[in-house]
């Protein structure tokens, strides 16, 4: 059977080209002096592979890169190679089981040293080791093996068809790391070694010069850098912490700082902002959804350390009547109004883009608390013992509701916890700094991996247009465990041997038009069976000075994607 046609689609790859690089500002590299850089979830390390946590991979997207990514349009872009491989170009094979990647000549990493196949396989096999644990584990998932015939050449073997084999070593999640630097991090030592973690040696713009985790990160022009007059900044302050409305009066009001990310702020304390004149919001629609995660597992604290959120089951929340009445319980559209205006849709689902992986069979647009209540009584989760909480089996329907510190999230929380006690339930609300939160450090009680608590809230999304890898995330064994360190994309412990199934058919198929109806279905199989409770359809909107050229707000990507690009307007 052929399958080249289903290979992304010709008019997904029809503008692949070499990389583009803005035009409109030349000089020598470095001319622009400081730019300054605002993120209130503070970075807290340099290695995307032990962190799920956005603001790590964006700030490392600076640094250390993948060999291809995404453009604004979600158009793939060779990055450190000289084209996408297709079946067309002969880069992939016709049975889609192998992907040639050729390096471009000449590429060093920013010590000086030659960027070369060896540092690919290695980065495949970091992030593979038995013994380790990766945050990118899904990245890889079908690959068999990875091959290096020369020092310009990858080949990636899969251990079947792939109709999608981008999903190795391209985007911001899967960058290519220095196999010198981290030779002696392998497996269980990975988190260990600190200075490869907060200053790695990429082949980005930039250098890391200081890392204060969870404060500030110093870096410099890579003076090894690829392109000559690039980047144009010299120096660059990355600083975290706070939070989302300091972040954006820093550059919109004070024009403290020339950008700031995810402004998750209600709309009209944007507007107020934007009238000090000194920046712009800047926001895009992608695949970023706000929603509120189920634990699968026990959280209790009396469990011991091996069995907390990993025993199963939870002893309630995978009961349908209980996960469906608390969806049906929430307003999403006030949710969407107080939260985020013109950024926010209202949405029932995981993937809510691109159209051809968008499901529309998924119904939550109105809140109904009696039909909530009622779903409970006829399922006999009633209160018996007259203190206002519902119990199954004997167990009050208490819920511990966690999120990451966030004025718009801590709204978010108290209206769905009144919602949620409307419906009998006991609500505690807890919410955890963002740093630590996002983290990944698998020695604190606090982050979202670990997820000790019954539902947590955040957002997050996934790089291309191709959501196959991010439906992984719901793989049996890709659920954080203290085997993996805590680190994996399964955060709710989701487990469905039918979803499991359904996947590997998906990573099997070719035809688009089936692979969009099998990704639509693995999207409702989740939902309707209580992996997550969708809630908003998040723009991207973050602020840039009004000084600062070059930015194109990316959605399918790092939003400092294109961070070479960027200069000074005077």
């Amino acid at each position: 059977m052929r399958l080249k046609t289903a290979l992304l689609g010709a008019a997904a790859l029809a503008a692949l080209a070499p990389t583009a690089f803005a035009a409109g500002h030349e000089g020598p590299r470095g001319r622009d002096g400081e730019v300054k850089i605002i993120y209130w979830q503070a970075p807290s390390i340099m290695n995307p592979f032990l962190s799920g946590g956005t603001k790590d991979i964006e700030a490392a997207s600076m640094v250390v890169e993948p060999l291809a990514r995404y453009d604004p349009e979600g158009t793939m872009l060779p990055w450190l190679v000289e084209e996408i491989p297709t079946v067309e170009n002969g880069g992939v094979t016709e049975d889609l089981t192998q992907i040639t990647w050729k390096i471009t000549p000449g590429l060093t990493w920013s010590d000086g040293t030659p960027f070369t196949s060896a540092d690919v396989k290695f980065t495949y096999d970091y992030c593979t080791h038995p013994e380790g644990g990766c945050a990118q584990a899904t990245k890889f998932e079908g690959v068999a093996s990875v091959e290096t015939p020369d020092e310009q050449t990858v080949v990636v073997n899969f251990d079947g068809p792939t109709p999608f084999p981008y999903g190795p070593f391209v985007g911001n999640e899967s960058p290519i790391i220095q196999a010198a630097q981290f030779a002696d991090c392998m497996g269980a030592k990975a988190p260990e070694c600190t200075e490869a973690n907060f200053k790695p040696i990429g082949t980005g713009p930039f250098v890391v010069t200081e890392f204060k985790p969870n404060d500030v990160i110093s870096m410099v022009a890579n003076e090894n850098y690829r392109v000559d007059g690039k980047p144009a900044f010299a120096t660059v302050t990355f600083k975290g912490g706070g939070d989302a409305a300091a972040a954006g009066r820093a550059v919109m009001e004070t024009g403290e700082y020339d950008y700031a990310w995810n402004l998750q702020l209600a709309p009209d304390v944007i507007a107020t902002m934007e009238q000090g004149g000194k920046g712009k919001p800047v926001v895009g629609f992608g695949t970023l959804v706000e929603r509120i995660m189920l634990n699968h597992t026990n959280p209790d604290p009396s469990l011991g350390a091996e069995e907390r959120a990993v025993v199963r089951p939870h002893p309630f929340l995978q009961d349908p009547a209980v996960y469906k009445a608390l969806s049906m319980a929430i307003d999403r559209a006030l949710l969407v109004e107080v939260g985020y205006g013109q950024a926010g849709r209202v949405t029932c689902n995981w993937v809510p883009a691109p159209q051809l992986y968008a499901s529309t069979s998924m119904t939550c647009d109105t809140q109904d608390i009696e039909g909530a209540k009622k779903l409970l009584d006829d399922a006999g989760i009633v209160d018996t013992d007259g203190d206002g909480i519902r119990e199954k089996d004997g167990v009050p329907l208490a819920i511990l509701f966690q999120s990451s510190t966030n004025a718009v999230r801590q709204d978010f929380q108290a209206l769905i916890k009144d919602w949620w006690e409307q419906i009998g339930l006991s609500v505690e609300l807890r919410n955890v700094d963002s740093s630590v939160f996002f983290g990944g450090d698998p020695g604190s009680p606090d982050t979202f991996q670990k997820f000790y608590a019954d539902v947590q809230m955040y957002a997050n999304n996934f790089a291309g247009t191709d959501p196959q890898a991010y439906l992984g995330n719901g793989l049996c064994d890709k659920a954080p465990t203290p085997a993996s360190q805590w680190q994996g994309e399964n955060i709710s412990r989701f487990c469905m041997e039918e979803y499991d199934a359904l996947h590997k058919e998906l990573a099997a198929t070719g035809d688009l038009e089936e692979r969009g109806r099998i990704a639509k279905e693995l999207n409702d199989m989740a939902v309707a069976n209580g992996m997550m409770i969708p809630l908003v359809d998040r723009g991207r909107l973050s602020a840039h000075s009004v000084t600062l050229g070059g930015v194109d707000l990316n959605t399918w990507d790092s939003e400092l994607w294109n961070v070479a690009d960027w200069y000074r307007i005077k």
